[in-house]
């Protein structure tokens, strides 16, 4: 953690790599700290929650991905995958209903009942896994901020998944289905 002052030279810093570059190059940076932004936000209110986050990276978080297919999409064919791109978009198994469950508002009430307190917050397009101990108080709409995002608990009984497309999902699904 920086000093106030630590601070102060960073925004200075910052400040004068902002002066010196030309307008064309703003629009880049703005979107880049927006970014950022987001980011530290959607930690920030996990964290505010209780929640403890620690990042998985290259091996740890290749076998959380693992243990998301062999737990969730194993008994669904190759060809079957192939067909609804899988490997390009793992949520693509429930907007085509290959696997049962919970769409839309019935999704967010049953993550939102569901027992969290060591979850897996895997990303479609990033290399590493958030892992959340404590999470229990978190509730569908602290992922609303998130595009493709599985969020599943450790013993890989549900899964949660917030997709980028604003008409499909959230989904829900349980690994022993539902009765």
């Amino acid at each position: 953690m920086f000093t106030d002052q630590g601070e102060i030279r960073i925004k200075e810093k910052i400040k004068k790599i902002l002066d010196n570059l030309p307008d064309e190059e703003l629009e880049k940076v703005y979107w880049t700290v927006e970014v950022l932004q987001k980011d530290y936000l959607f930690r920030k209110n996990l964290q505010d929650k209780g929640a403890i986050l620690s990042e998985l990276f290259q091996k740890e978080a290749q076998s959380v991905n693992e243990l998301w297919d062999n737990s969730f999409a194993s008994d669904i064919s190759m060809d079957t995958k192939k067909a609804v791109y899988y490997d390009q978009i793992k949520w693509h198994i429930f907007s085509y209903q290959i696997k049962n469950c919970l769409k839309e508002e019935a999704a967010r009430n049953a993550f939102d009942a569901a027992a969290k307190d060591e979850l897996y917050v895997m990303y479609q397009n990033k290399s590493y896994v958030l892992m959340l101990k404590n999470a229990k108080d978190t509730v569908s709409t602290d992922f609303d901020s998130e595009e493709d995002i599985y969020i599943f608990d450790k013993d890989l009984t549900w899964t949660y998944v917030h997709t980028h497309e604003s008409y499909c999902g959230p989904y829900f699904h349980l690994a022993g289905g539902f009765k």
